[in-house]
């Protein structure tokens, strides 16, 4: 029984640490419902039930986030078609 308690303190001290990191981390267009701090104060305070609803309500889907485009990779010489064309 108490490995079984140990196991879930650590997983609700890990669940916690996570969405609150994510949500640090996200750009305020990327979160619902409340603002930035109060999803961090709802995340630290409310035990296991303010991350799962972060989670569940706080963010926006992965869809919805803004496309990046590719950076374009810089070449060393020898390996850039166009400088080789151009000898």
């Amino acid at each position: 029984m108490i490995k079984l308690t140990g196991l879930l303190l650590i997983l609700s001290v890990a669940l916690t640490l996570y969405t609150f990191i994510d949500c640090a981390r996200r750009d305020e267009t990327q979160i619902q419902k409340l603002p930035k701090w109060g999803w961090l104060i709802i995340i630290l305070l409310t035990g296991i039930f303010g991350p799962i609803a972060y989670l569940v309500i706080g963010r926006n889907p992965l869809k919805n986030l803004p496309k990046r485009k590719p950076q374009k990779r810089i070449l060393p010489p020898d390996d850039d078609p166009d400088f080789l064309r151009r000898i």
